[in-house]
């Protein structure tokens, strides 16, 4: 439906479309608004959710019960008032498995119509599938091999199993995480009730989706199970991230997390760290699917989205196609657009960013540091001076709640608070427990963030002009000493700041690798940084 825009509210820019999405599943009626531009990048602009439970009783009567669905309808009335208030030129409304397998599911989509003017679409299985997919497509690589998306909803799982991006298979089956409580878990969860469950779900798999070719596959998994175990896990590591996307969760940990819920008293359940309490009776059936889906492909481990229904029909409605990204190319273009949002200094950022890599090669396995670190000091040297956007002074702590606020794909919220508090340490005071953002992250964590910022303060010393006077750096671990030496760029005239600047923050690097850090000047004498120079 499209909407004559109110007076005053416009969408920022010209070429976007602000689009409200309204997603009614079995648990939860859930609306995002937000400007989407013709590339596909989705701006939120307000979000609202309720949990009516339309399918609560659906597999006990056949039809949605009369509560739940007076709840679910002034909640969509709500949802589309906000719609229109904030500017919305199109409202989409959706529903899914409850609506579609209830015999009065036609009293529900006449009253919406009566009620806010605007028609439901009820989706198929597949149509349902297809969507999740088509946000899946947009915040993750599935360019190169064999990828399965599943969202699991209230009432139904869906399946979508495609290669190098492209769909071979949709599968839709009524193993929702309420049906399947309903049915199996209710009043208690009982190991037994347990065991039938997993059961169900496992001859349903083995009927519907082959194997073959597929062990081993990319799993990606959408919907409220996935990112309340997310949250349960970032929990345990001490992560407080903006966003439970990309957490990898193995199929160990999964387990080890289904085993445990299921002993909990349901009360003792929602007070589980991470985990929403209104999700709390369900959870351990969402779980217990999701564990018979890893069981029956055998992946390394599954990747969590944030993004579902509702983005894919913000991107369905702005006739948005995703692009089929290559690895990594999704997070160095969400890296980029963020620093370019912020407007960066980029010849700066770039150039620190080059030195650091430089070091990071050079000392990487001797300070024990790999691929994962190495991509994070890249991102994080591109980043650190971001805070520059909001003030010059304590500009580093400004990066810090840039970055760790912002939308950045491709990789894992532990991952984007480390980048987050590397590009804060790469100036001021040291990492140190009296941090409490820094001393709440597990141990392992905080000494690969100490590292990798001891080589961004380093790198970043080698460019304290901001003229790129450094060509490239010579590192020389000896007995004694590491050595580095500064090669001039072509063009530049004197490296002595740099070497000067470097100097002055290497504390850190020798503390880490616990021997003298000397800085060579390309004539061959050794810079030192006298405490009375300044700064």
């Amino acid at each position: 439906m499209t909407l004559p825009i109110p007076n005053g509210l416009t969408p920022p820019s010209s070429h976007d479309i602000r689009i409200a999405a309204i997603d009614v599943g079995s648990n939860s009626v859930r609306q995002i608004i937000a400007d989407v531009s013709p590339t596909g990048q989705i701006r939120v602009i307000d979000e609202m959710k309720a949990m009516p439970r339309l399918g609560e009783g659906l597999e006990r009567t056949g039809a949605l019960g009369q509560t739940a669905l007076d709840a679910a309808i002034a909640a969509i009335q709500r949802m589309v008032t906000l719609a229109r208030q904030l500017g919305a030129v199109r409202i989409e409304i959706v529903a899914t498995s409850a609506v579609r397998d209830a015999a009065n599911a036609n009293e529900f989509t006449g009253r919406v119509q009566q009620a806010t003017g605007i028609e439901t679409r009820v989706l198929s299985g597949e149509e349902e599938a297809l969507l999740c997919f088509r946000s899946a497509l947009a915040h993750f690589e599935l360019g190169a091999g064999r990828s399965l998306v599943m969202d699991i909803g209230g009432g139904s799982l869906e399946l979508v199993l495609a290669k190098d991006g492209l769909i071979e298979r949709v599968a839709s089956m009524p193993f929702g995480a309420v049906r399947l409580t309903e049915r199996f878990l209710s009043p208690m969860v009982r190991p037994r009730g347990v065991r039938q469950l997993r059961e169900h779900v496992r001859d349903g798999l083995r009927r519907a989706v082959p194997v073959k070719d597929w062990r081993g596959t990319r799993v990606i998994g959408s919907g409220g199970t996935f990112t309340n175990l997310a949250g349960i896990m970032l929990s345990r590591q001490g992560v407080t991230a903006r966003s439970p996307h990309g957490t990898r969760v193995t199929r160990v940990e999964l387990e080890h997390v289904l085993d445990w819920l299921q002993r909990l008293a349901p009360e003792e359940r929602t007070q589980v760290a991470g985990l929403n309490p209104a999700r709390a009776d369900i959870i351990v059936a969402g779980l217990a699917t999701a564990a018979e889906v890893l069981a029956r492909f055998d992946p390394r481990d599954l990747l969590t989205s944030a993004y579902g229904i509702r983005e894919g029909m913000l991107l369905e409605a702005a006739r948005v196609m995703p692009v089929v990204a290559d690895p990594g190319a999704t997070r160095e273009k969400s890296v980029r657009e963020f620093a370019e949002r912020c407007h960066y200094e980029e010849p700066h950022s770039r150039q620190v960013q080059t030195l650091s890599l430089q070091l990071f090669d050079a000392l990487a396995p001797r300070m024990g540091l790999g691929a994962v670190d190495r991509r994070i000091l890249s991102d994080a040297a591109l980043l650190h001076d971001v805070g520059y956007h909001i003030n010059y002074e304590n500009h580093h702590k400004h990066s810090y709640h840039l970055i760790s606020h912002a939308d950045l794909l491709g990789m894992t919220p532990a991952e984007q608070i480390a980048i987050a508090h590397v590009a804060r340490y790469h100036r001021g005071p040291e990492p140190k427990k009296k941090h409490r953002s820094f001393a709440q992250l597990d141990r392992v964590l905080r000494e690969r963030i100490v590292k990798l910022s001891a080589l961004l303060r380093f790198a970043d010393g080698f460019d304290r002009g901001h003229v790129g006077a450094v060509g490239k750096l010579k590192v020389r671990w000896n007995a004694d000493a590491l050595r580095v030496t500064a090669v001039e760029a072509t063009g530049a005239t004197s490296v002595r700041l740099e070497c000067w600047g470097a100097s002055r923050k290497r504390a850190l690097l020798e503390t880490v690798i616990q021997r003298p850090v000397e800085v060579i000047a390309p004539d061959g004498t050794v810079v030192s940084f006298d405490e009375g120079d300044g700064e």
